[in-house]
């Protein structure tokens, strides 16, 4: 449960602002989860419910918070940053994403091998072997959420906070391209297993290396999915 205290009666919307913004970036709300309502909230805060609305509606201009008629407001991302992002993504092609996504990934790979912790490499052993079983498994979904949580854990080793921030960002649009990806691959299953060694091993430019390859593997996919795409037009 978050804990809130009774903001001063100076600047009263812009400590709400910054209340709300450290809860949400502190992770204690979670991105998709519904916020208490402006009575609560204000309760909670000790102001009015006008000051809370603006604050939302201020924190929902900057792509943090969505306000959905008649349901209530649910937190759409963890920072402005991500909010720019998601707004972005919107518009862009699966290439575009991808293009931003394969530097950022081959980066991530290179600064995981030398800033990996032992919990780091646990946890990549495990998402590798639980994203192989969903491959096998036949299971598009599944297989999509680990092998963005595979991507996912490698940048969190990077423990590099703005990589981390802008990798989030790109989450639900990364679904979307993996999903397109995964559809089109052929078997085996493109391998992950270079990218851990390496960054276990602590060699930096063999995990640049083997995630270089691996995507350029999914760029190929993604080409492949658009070919299909474009070859069903009538």
């Amino acid at each position: 449960m978050m804990s809130l205290h009774t903001a001063h009666r100076t600047s009263l919307v812009d400590q709400v602002i910054d209340q709300l913004t450290e809860a949400i970036a502190g992770g204690s709300w979670q991105v998709g989860t519904k916020i208490p309502t402006e009575t609560v909230l204000a309760g909670q805060l000790g102001v009015g419910r006008n000051t809370v609305r603006e604050a939302v509606r201020a924190l929902t201009h900057a792509g943090l918070l969505e306000c959905r008629q008649g349901d209530g407001t649910y937190i759409r991302s963890r920072s402005e940053l991500s909010g720019v992002l998601v707004r972005s993504l919107r518009h862009a092609k699966h290439m575009e994403i991808f293009e931003v996504r394969r530097a950022l990934e081959i980066e991530a790979a290179r600064l995981a091998a030398l800033h990996r912790t032992h919990a780091d490499i646990a946890l990549l052993d495990v998402t590798l072997a639980e994203r192989e079983r969903a491959w096998h498994s036949d299971d598009v979904s599944m297989f999509v959420e680990l092998d963005l949580a595979f991507h996912d854990a490698v940048v969190q080793a990077t423990h590099n906070r703005m990589m981390i921030e802008i990798y989030t960002g790109f989450s639900s649009e990364l679904r979307s391209s993996i999903k397109t990806a995964g559809r089109h691959m052929r078997a085996p299953l493109i391998s992950h297993d270079g990218i851990a060694r390496a960054i276990a091993a602590a060699d930096a430019a063999a995990a640049e290396h083997a995630a270089r390859t691996c995507m350029e593997d999914i760029r190929a996919a993604l080409i492949r999915a658009d070919g299909s795409r474009r070859g069903k037009r009538p």
